[in-house]
């Protein structure tokens, strides 16, 4: 990243807000002398639910990646293409194609969020991280909002009715007018890199991801085809979009981690049908037996407004419908990257030096460093290599659209880096 990204805030909530369950202060206010006992009884320090590997959550990542998606073209209002079309391709859709620039930022986690059981199943106490998710079209060189995405992931405890482990969720809300609930969990950490599947975006008829039908806005180098952008010649001849791209998104991600030193890796698996993940991607996240999400097998879901889902109960391949968003799939690599900085020498008094890593050359994306001391009367740093691990998000989802009698598979990938500079921990510039 060669300059940071100008950024502001987007919501404002009270200094230190967190949610806790209000019971004991009911019974505070009741009786006060013994709500005083109690309060002196009480442990000084009450710790909120674990949230696991959505600890890693935190700060603002920025990045890039791409999207995908076929979108409908009406009778009434077409879609205009810059050039000719000749094509067989039916006339009932466009696909969209987006490089893609990125901020994810997350807020302060939420505390301790009641939900209350019934019967034998004992309170549950859930923790929660309040994220936003905005996406810029760079593929022109012009940025041109095209997604914005406030939600909050979920810390869920393992509980007895229904019987299953600790789980994660993403709620979110997309202004297109469709809410998704996914649900899932984090497989156990891995060294070393990801194993990143292929993952398909061929429509399919009937509901069964089985019947593909490939259409030939899927050819890269097809350019009178409904497809934005239409000619992609300049785009391929700079390396910025490939036909491998269009054939599996998550070539973007892999040419990201192809050349990086990645100690670890957590996957979040999460699913709008847990019990029935989608085919041809994005899951399962690496090869290991079991089901993908491993738990829970039921809940989740999505919402559309009437627009979207044009009938009370819109059939597989959504015909009557205008775009049913009826399942999303997504998974979320957390991986530790180790990068190499050559720090010069600091001298006494230095102010704080941005420094870009040595694989700057090779990888697509990397963050910035920052180098500074504190001051002390005749002592510096000597300056020398060192090597410092920080936090990459990577992410592949897929949301199945239904309209014109076919399911449309819409993916979109990305990687994420922390926005600021990375601090440079005191330890690696020793003063001497």
């Amino acid at each position: 990243m060669d300059e940071p990204k100008p950024l502001t805030s987007a919501f404002t909530k009270t200094a230190n807000f967190s949610i806790h369950e209000v019971d004991e202060v009911f019974r505070d206010a009741a009786q006060p002398a013994a709500g005083a006992a109690a309060r002196a009884a009480r442990p000084p320090v009450t710790l909120p639910p674990i949230l696991g590997p959505l600890s890693a959550f935190t700060g603002t990542f920025t990045g890039q990646g791409f999207n995908t998606i076929f979108r409908p073209d009406s009778k009434i209002t077409p879609t205009p293409m810059p050039g000719p079309i000749n094509t067989t391709d039916p006339d009932d859709n466009v696909l969209e194609l987006n490089l893609t620039d990125e901020t994810m930022s997350f807020s302060n986690s939420l505390g301790s969020i009641p939900n209350r059981g019934s019967l034998q199943q004992a309170d549950a106490f859930l923790n929660g991280v309040p994220y936003l998710q905005t996406i810029n079209d760079i593929t022109t060189g012009t940025p041109v909002g095209i997604h914005f995405e406030p939600g909050i992931w979920l810390a869920v405890p393992a509980t007895t009715n229904p019987h299953e482990p600790f789980t994660v969720a993403r709620m979110a809300s997309i202004p297109h007018g469709t809410t998704i609930v996914a649900q899932g969990t984090a497989l156990p950490p891995v060294a070393g890199k990801p194993t990143i599947a292929a993952i398909d975006i061929t429509p399919f008829i009937g509901g069964n991801p089985g019947n593909k039908i490939p259409f030939q806005n899927q050819t890269a180098a097809n350019k009178t085809t409904r497809r934005l952008p239409q000619d992609l010649t300049a785009l391929m001849a700079s390396g910025k979009l490939t036909q491998a791209m269009i054939t599996d998104p998550n070539t973007v991600l892999r040419n990201q981690i192809a050349h990086q030193t990645i100690t670890q890796t957590i996957a979040i698996e999460t699913s709008t049908k847990p019990g029935t993940p989608l085919s041809s991607g994005p899951l399962p996240a690496i090869p290991s037996p079991g089901p993908h999400p491993q738990a829970p097998s039921f809940a989740g879901g999505t919402a559309n407004i009437a627009f979207l889902q044009g009938l009370p109960v819109p059939p597989p391949g959504g015909n009557g419908a205008n775009a049913n968003a009826f399942q999303m799939d997504a998974v979320f690599w957390i991986e530790t990257v180790v990068y190499d900085i050559d720090v010069p020498a600091l001298p006494p008094g230095t102010p704080p030096v941005i420094l870009q890593p040595r694989q700057r050359s090779n990888v697509p994306l990397v963050p910035s460093f920052a180098a500074a001391i504190p001051f002390v009367p005749n002592k510096g740093f000597k300056g020398g290599h060192v090597k410092v691990a920080t936090t990459q998000i990577q992410y592949s989802q897929k949301v199945m659209l239904d309209f014109a009698g076919l399911t449309w598979p819409h993916v979109s990938v990305a990687s994420l880096v922390p926005a600021a500079p990375v601090p440079i921990p005191d330890h690696l510039l020793p003063l001497t």
